[in-house]
């Protein structure tokens, strides 16, 4: 077997980058040689900034976005309203609506999709404490789930769990196509489909 043409650590450096979203080992490899070829002017503020965001970002204890403070930024805010709780998979599909810019309630980060292949059961999903928000003074509930498998069995298990509480529940309608992820969607299918929800 040929040895790597790499010391150890690059090889590290590839093999740690290769686990991101998107990048593969040839992808991994390249952004390697892009940081290790610019080690000035992007590798160290890079780790810096690395260093700097494991230290000092945190799950917010209300609705477990991330953030530098706790509650995070959108919990403390009192222009959004606390009436209205969207319900998330993944602080990703969170930043999506956030950028998307059609939603001015609060939200609840679920930490994930039911999915028996993935061992992800209710009770490892953020379930208690959304039934618990639910009964101080919330009146609607939107479940935002991605329109994947996993995605819609979630949203059923949640209307089972809401029903008893007597709150609105609406799901996203118009624009997510099936099988997509929110993460990747545009504004505007974002926006048409919050336009088009509709009661469950």
């Amino acid at each position: 077997m040929a040895s790597s043409p790499a010391g150890a650590e690059i090889e590290r450096l590839i093999q740690l980058l290769a686990k991101l979203p998107g990048l593969g080992p040839r992808s991994a490899r390249r952004a390697a040689l892009v940081l290790l070829k610019k080690r000035e002017t992007l590798l160290e503020p890079l780790s810096a900034a690395m260093r700097d965001a494991a230290a000092a970002i945190r799950s917010c204890d209300i609705c477990s976005n991330l953030d530098t403070v706790a509650p995070c930024s959108l919990c403390r805010d009192p222009r959004r309203d606390p009436t209205v709780l969207c319900v998330v998979e993944d602080v990703a599909d969170l930043w999506a609506l956030e950028r998307a810019g059609v939603f001015k309630g609060k939200y609840h980060v679920l930490g994930g999709a039911l999915s028996a292949l993935d061992g992800m059961t209710p009770d490892k999903l953020n379930v208690g404490p959304l039934l618990t928000r639910v009964g101080t003074g919330v009146s609607e509930i939107i479940l935002a789930m991605n329109a994947t498998i996993e995605g819609q069995t979630t949203a059923h298990y949640l209307m089972d769990a809401l029903a008893p509480m007597k709150v609105k529940v609406t799901r996203l309608a118009h624009g997510v196509p099936v099988g997509g992820e929110l993460d990747y969607l545009d504004e505007g299918t974002l926006s048409a489909a919050f336009t088009a929800r509709r009661p469950l």
